[in-house]
């Protein structure tokens, strides 16, 4: 599973790009997306990668991302109890690591939005025109997006 956590604005992107950000869902900056590590995917995020940040999500990071910023659709937060009661796993713990294990989907939560906002990174980007690699924020992070999804948590 991957992470994909939308950077930088809009101003001067390409219409390509633009529609690309559209599918993935990420309409604005600090959004983050999580999918599947299909060849699809992995096209899309390869047309955008000068506008996102991405990497593979452990079961830990994602069990935070959705305890802390899951939203069900009305704006109501995702809570232990709602995973119970509308899927078959306990709390919000087992179902991120049955998700990072590919036995459930982020689907199976009914009414969950696919979108999580999440903060600005405490302490700030690393800069956002450099790639990760290069000193800055932008690009495929690995494992280290859990570093970067628990700052902006």
């Amino acid at each position: 599973m991957y992470a994909v956590i939308r950077l930088r604005g809009s101003v001067n992107i390409s219409q390509e790009v633009q529609d690309t950000l559209k599918m993935l869902r990420l309409n604005r900056v600090n959004h983050c997306a999580i999918v599947d590590e299909t060849p699809n995917y992995k096209g899309m995020i390869q047309k955008v990668k000068d506008y996102v940040a991405w990497g593979n999500i452990n079961a830990d990071s994602l069990a935070l991302i959705l305890r802390e910023r899951g939203e069900l659709v009305g704006g109501a937060p995702l809570t232990d109890e709602y995973v119970k009661e509308n899927t078959k796993y306990k709390s919000i713990e087992d179902f991120a690591k049955a998700v990072c294990e590919k036995k459930a989907a982020l689907k199976d939560v009914p009414r969950l939005t696919p979108v999580f906002r999440l903060h600005p990174p405490r302490k700030g980007h690393r800069g956002i025109k450099k790639t990760f690699q290069q000193g800055g924020a932008l690009g495929f992070y690995g494992e280290e997006i859990n570093a970067l999804i628990k700052q902006m948590r």
